[in-house]
């Protein structure tokens, strides 16, 4: 394989808008897409392949394999609504060269089905510190695809001069250059690797945008397990030393300030 290619089953669809969720900072993207593709029961229709993918292949229970793949699957829209199509995978491309090629690739392949619109997902990091209630920050290719966001609940970013990294970023930029509509929604983050309740915060508010109500069950139950993980973890560090050492607690800074 020289190139990046996708196979695909034709199929017709409705007005479709694009919710691009692949691993970054928090899985969050990866999250949120999951959770999405289980909740709209949506179907498999088309698979991504690229040699800029790391070279492995993924173990299955049958004891058979596949190759490290992004795939899209799809969910009719009721009532007249947009269908809905979601992307999600096992890797983003691992060079810059690879970055610009898929990405492309992916909003070339979206427009010629007839796309509108794409979202991408992704996490807004806050350093190492973990954020119980997490803003929903955005940004767009033009300003009434801003507004549109802000309607919804997200904030659009004024730091200006940081980066987007990743295929959350590039395929708004390639979505601007094939004059199509996007916008990167990212959930306020830090320290977690999967960080379930700041993908609670992005669904809550693509349940907004898709007129929908989204069940959270599951992903609440992923935030009440890593909550109390880090309060098990937090205990220790809190337990005070015994009174000869001074009775301070071990996570006490042991200098003067």
């Amino acid at each position: 394989m020289k190139e990046t290619k996708i196979y695909y089953k034709k199929t017709k669809l409705s007005n479709p808008v694009l919710f691009v969720g692949l691993p970054g900072i928090g899985s969050i993207g990866s999250l949120v897409a999951e959770h999405l593709k289980k909740e709209l029961k949506a179907k498999r229709f088309a698979t991504l392949y690229s040699p800029h993918f790391p070279y492995q292949i993924i173990m299955l229970k049958d004891g058979s394999f596949r190759l490290v793949s992004n795939r899209f699957y799809y969910a009719k829209g009721v009532k007249g609504k947009s269908d809905v199509v979601i992307l999600l995978g096992d890797a983003q491309p691992l060079t810059p060269e690879g970055q610009y090629e898929v990405n492309e690739r992916i909003v070339e392949f979206f427009k010629h089905l007839g796309g509108t619109r794409i979202y991408t997902i992704g996490g807004y990091s806050m350093g190492t510190q973990y954020v119980k209630e997490p803003k929903v920050f955005g940004l767009a290719t033009d300003a009434q695809t801003v507004g549109h966001i802000k309607k919804y609940g997200v904030t659009p970013t004024d730091a200006t001069g940081m980066s987007v990294l990743g295929s959350a970023g590039m395929i708004v930029a390639f979505s601007k250059m094939h004059r199509m509509s996007a916008a990167c929604i990212m959930g306020e983050t830090g320290m977690l690797d999967v960080d379930a309740n700041s993908a609670k915060a992005v669904l809550q508010v693509i349940g907004k945008l898709l007129g929908m109500e989204i069940s959270l069950s599951s992903i609440e139950k992923l935030k009440g397990e890593t909550e109390k993980m880090l309060k098990e973890l937090e205990e220790p560090r809190m337990q005070p030393f015994p009174p000869e050492m001074g009775g301070r607690f071990k996570g006490d800074p042991s200098y003067i300030r």
